[in-house]
């Protein structure tokens, strides 16, 4: 019987962008039966907080690190209606396109500015993008600088991510700093199947 957890837990132990690229370059086509399988609920999770929150569901929306597509599937279907994608793994990206629900598809990386100015997306997420080997803490604040004032951003950390109080710390930069308000703080399922939960927090940008 195939493995279903055959790239999966070489990605919580990545230390280069260059070996994440790797991985995901070589996991892109069996990647959602892959997570699928062990039972993945993180961008619905995501999808439905963040329709909680957002007041237009039909303005621009940033998806970041969007991959082959899951996470945009998920806003999509919670009634957010212009989405707009970026990930760094090229096979990804064609995944995503082939479903035909971003209005663009942009390649970058968490090195490179986002695309579209500063405060020009009504709303943002990163539906498992924060974990180590993957966006640092720091990258937290170039998230939230695509927002327009009162724009949401929905983001989850899995439990290695929870692990290191960096990422705590950039949360509560955001919020003690006055940058943001924290929203929602869910903890719950992630990859049920294989034993491992995240949180699920939505940030609205301070006006």
């Amino acid at each position: 019987m195939a493995d279903d957890k055959k790239f999966l837990h070489g990605a919580y132990g990545l230390n280069t962008p260059a070996a994440t690229q790797a991985l995901y370059r070589d996991w892109a086509q069996s990647y959602e039966d892959e997570i699928t399988a062990n039972g993945y609920v993180t961008p619905a999770r995501c999808a439905a907080a963040l329709a909680q929150f957002a007041t237009d569901k039909a303005a621009p929306l940033l998806d970041i690190g969007c991959g082959t597509g899951l996470s945009g599937a998920a806003l999509v279907a919670a009634g957010f209606s212009t989405l707009d994608g970026t990930d760094f793994s090229p096979e990804m990206l064609a995944l995503a396109k082939a479903k035909g629900i971003y209005r663009t598809l942009t390649l970058t990386n968490l090195n490179t500015p986002l695309p579209g100015a500063p405060a020009s997306y009504a709303n943002a997420a990163a539906v498992g993008v924060f974990s180590p080997g993957h966006a640092p803490p720091s990258a937290l604040r170039e998230f939230m600088a695509v927002l327009q004032p009162g724009g949401c951003l929905v983001f989850s950390l899995n439990d290695h991510a929870l692990a290191d109080p960096t990422y705590q710390g950039a949360i509560m930069e955001q919020v003690d700093g006055g940058g943001a308000e924290l929203l929602a703080n869910d903890y719950g399922d992630h990859l049920p199947k294989i034993g491992m939960y995240c949180r699920v927090y939505v940030l609205r940008k301070r006006k």
